[in-house]
């Protein structure tokens, strides 16, 4: 049980603004994006100072309070929704809103938690540089909870992801401790390498509440195509070629099926096809650099592969709108799935080389399984990351097709393990597969991530029931 006079401390501490209480205010935090899981929560704390913040997380530490930190509520795995126990506190970052410094000469910006993503690119680009993290839910998503997620997106073939992106953390331990690890050096060889446990760990560890964020020269231009391709092992072929045409200037290659075109230009106003004739797949493709040439290099590129038969068409963008328009048909494929009713997503990652074998397997697997399943299979192929998404059966219940999510996630992801895969690419396990990982991570690694958890969080209170069962 929460201690009665618990509220009235934290309300000292945090100031008239720092709790949400009212359960109107508090139901939108409840839910997660996808709508998968609800909880409840006695409370929320919400405190505008990173010492409020460690005050508050004491307090509550110490009255054996448990914590579910929570950024933009963007997630996609149950991350940061409260079990519905009614125990749990939520810990909101979006008032840790501060960009505390941007650094040119650098190559650095730090910024605070609850920085939206879209702010802390529209900083580094109001100071000649480049954010290099782009997602779909940029104007929604913080930073605390890109880091904490280790976000991925569209340019992570050119960049990395979030991890790459970070050279120093600061951080509220779940006792309210401190650490004090917002370096902003590039080389720091002085043992374990602490910002990386907190990358990627959902919350289960602490509270992220700043980093100190890379930056990189902004591109002078970019060259952005839509490609028609026969089959996904073409897409990977073209993969190769553009690598070898563009090297490091190449920063995205994305992965578009047919049915997932479709859905998009049925769904989603003012979308309209790109190339004249359908295809099994696309690929859209995009060339960034500070030279002059990138418009050239793609062209001839794909000169050569139109004529080696590698690719049947393409369309290259011929102004920042056309660009926009070709990226808006890729960044409408999740939305565009929800009018065609029910869905089961699959975020997974394989070696480059095995992508081709995995879908044909996957494919194959499904259909052996239900004929009338409309498999939606696109994503970040150039990092080897799918999204093998699975739409119900025309005319079938939506909550009938839902009810074998369990039965479709094994089918998938023990295709994805025979591929030397992972069965989290991009979204992280959340509450969604946290009991899934055991079956594909052995028991020593299982052991490992247990102690790491034991020893920051003896008392298991930092979000309890997500990546890792004590």
């Amino acid at each position: 049980m929460i201690p009665a006079d618990i509220l009235g401390k934290l309300a000292a501490i945090l100031g008239p603004s720092g709790l949400i209480t009212d359960p109107a205010d508090l139901a939108p935090k409840l839910r997660d994006h996808r709508g998968r899981y609800a909880g409840a929560a006695a409370f929320a704390v919400r405190p505008a100072r990173v010492a409020d913040l460690a005050a508050a997380m004491a307090l509550l530490y110490e009255a054996g309070v448990p914590m579910v930190p929570q950024g933009g509520n963007t997630g996609l795995v149950g991350g940061a929704t409260p079990d519905g126990s009614g125990r749990e506190v939520l810990i909101l970052t979006d008032r840790l809103r501060q960009i505390r410094a941007v650094d040119p000469a650098g190559d650095t910006i730090t910024v605070e938690a609850g920085c939206l993503l879209a702010e802390v690119q529209a900083a580094a680009e109001a100071a000649g540089r480049h954010y290099a993290v782009s997602l779909a839910s940029e104007g929604s998503c913080t930073i605390g909870g890109n880091l904490s997620t280790n976000a991925g997106g569209i340019h992570v073939l050119r960049y990395g992801n979030t991890r790459e992106q970070v050279l120093g953390l600061e951080v509220v331990l779940p006792d309210g401790r401190l650490w004090h690890g917002l370096r902003a050096l590039r080389k720091d060889n002085t043992g374990y390498d602490l910002k990386h446990l907190f990358i990627g760990a959902e919350g289960t560890l602490g509270v992220i509440t700043a980093a100190c964020l890379k930056l990189w020269p902004r591109p002078a231009g970019r060259a952005v195509a839509f490609c028609a391709v026969s089959d996904v092992a073409a897409a990977v072929a073209l993969l190769g070629r553009l690598r070898g045409a563009a090297g490091e200037a190449l920063t995205a290659f994305e992965l578009i099926p047919e049915i997932g075109l479709g859905f998009v230009l049925r769904h989603m106003p003012g979308r309209r096809r790109p190339l004249a004739a359908p295809s099994p797949w696309y690929v859209l493709t995009e060339i960034a650099s500070q030279g002059a040439d990138q418009q050239a290099v793609l062209e001839a590129a794909l000169g050569t592969a139109i004529a080696d038969g590698l690719v049947q068409d393409a369309a290259i963008a011929a102004s920042d709108a056309q660009a926009a328009a070709l990226w808006a048909l890729r960044e409408d494929m999740s939305d565009a799935q929800r009018p065609e009713g029910a869905s089961l997503k699959h975020d997974v990652s394989i070696p480059v080389p095995g992508i081709a074998g995995f879908v044909a397997a996957a494919e194959a697997s499904v259909r052996a399984r239900d004929p009338g399943v409309r498999i939606v299979c696109f994503g970040h192929v150039g990092d080897g990351n799918l999204h093998f998404n699975l739409s119900q059966p025309l005319g079938a219940s939506p909550a009938d097709f839902l009810a074998r999510t369990e039965e479709f996630a094994q089918l998938v992801h023990d295709i994805v393990h025979a591929h030397a895969g992972s069965i989290s690419a991009e979204h992280g396990l959340g509450r969604l597969k946290v009991e899934e990982i055991t079956r594909y991570h052995d028991q020593v690694e299982i052991d490992l991530k247990r102690r790491i958890k034991t020893a920051f969080d003896p008392k298991g209170l930092m979000n309890p029931g997500k990546v890792v069962r004590q």
